[in-house]
């Protein structure tokens, strides 16, 4: 069974995103093959379209926010039918007999999960290419059963944006009582409001733009502070038990540990470069505060995030785009010109 598929594709660091026809691999027996209806767009796309992390291999198809129909199902397949709603996320495979993949953590897999695109199939070698495309080819352990309730295109980015908030959330037991403050309302950002709200938690957005109470309150904000007024830090010194930090670029954290309380867990889910200007270990030390990081989830936490989405009427708010349209988006998204997150629909590739 020889997929010949369409898609747009990176074909160096320099070049847009253009049409690109490329072979899935075949299907294997334990895989299903799904047909795209959308795909959102992330921020790590334009990374490795433009081999900002150095690891690009072109031509590169990106793409790990996937929604759409089970059009095939291997001999073997036992979880999804023809006509399924699914999804896939960030990853499309793993070794699945580490400690970790044995814990239902696949994205700590010992030996390096097989990410949705840019990534060497582990068992064949090919290089993965992602949702920007027509259809995909993916492991049934991999794929995501949506739920009738959600929005298909407000679920698109909960497969990235949305369990890379609902995680560490979920992993430190964020309930209702507790503080949580947001740092950051983009694309993760205000899913961090929506899942903290949905938890049961008091919740405030961290902001360096005075502009943003209104929306930020519609998005499940209680609290509004400016980053940038010293007064108004002042005034929550010592009063988080959780900050969850979507900000994905190098940003001073001195300020925001001296809003913690004493056990305080200030969580990095967007800031993968050293962090810069250095952490004072005395704000650490003093309040046995906690500065982590927490990556995506596993497969079954992902289920659970979108049954729980599906449970409390969430998801992405989204802006609609066509096939052609993705370099202007990513223009866009570079500006931070984007409530919140971009989703193709994929029926535009067929004119694109």
């Amino acid at each position: 069974m020889t997929l010949n598929v369409r898609g747009f594709a990176a074909q160096s660091a320099e070049t847009e995103l253009a049409p690109h026809n490329f072979i899935r691999r075949d299907p294997r027996d334990t895989d299903v093959v799904i047909d795209i209806k959308y795909c959102g767009v992330c921020h790590s796309d334009i990374h490795q379209a433009r081999n900002e992390w150095h690891q690009s291999v072109y031509p590169l198809v990106p793409g790990h926010e996937i929604i759409g129909h089970v059009t095939h199902v291997g001999s073997k397949v036992t979880q999804f039918k023809v006509g399924d709603s699914v999804g896939v996320g960030c990853m499309v495979d793993s070794c699945q007999h580490c400690e970790n993949c044995e814990a239902d953590l696949e994205q700590y897999c010992l030996e390096g999960a097989t990410m949705t695109y840019n990534t060497p199939d582990r068992h064949d070698n090919m290089m993965t290419y992602g949702g920007y495309s027509e259809q995909i080819v993916v492991s049934e352990k991999f794929v995501l059963r949506v739920p009738e309730a959600l929005d298909f295109k407000a679920a698109a980015p909960l497969l990235c944006a949305g369990i890379t908030t609902y995680s560490p959330l979920k992993h430190w037991g964020v309930k209702a009582g507790h503080k949580v403050a947001i740092v950051g309302l983009g694309g993760l950002g205000h899913m961090g409001l929506k899942f903290a709200h949905a938890m049961g938690a008091d919740v405030t957005l961290f902001t360096r733009s005075a502009g943003k109470e209104q929306e930020a309150r519609r998005l499940g904000a209680n609290h509004v502070v400016l980053s940038t007024d010293e007064k108004q830090m002042a005034e929550v010194k010592g009063h988080f038990d959780f900050i969850l930090d979507t900000v994905p670029h190098q940003h001073d954290l001195n300020p925001y540990l001296d809003t913690l309380k004493r056990d305080g867990v200030h969580i990095l889910v967007g800031l993968i470069e050293p962090v810069e200007p250095a952490v004072h270990a005395g704000k650490l030390i003093m309040g046995r505060k906690s500065l982590v990081g927490s990556l995506i989830g596993g497969i079954a936490e992902t289920q659970e995030m979108l049954d729980f989405c599906a449970e409390h009427n969430i998801g992405c708010d989204v802006e609609m785009i066509k096939m052609d349209e993705i370099n202007e988006a990513y223009t866009r998204m570079l500006n931070s010109d984007v409530k919140y997150r971009f989703v193709i629909d994929m029926d535009s590739l067929k004119n694109a």
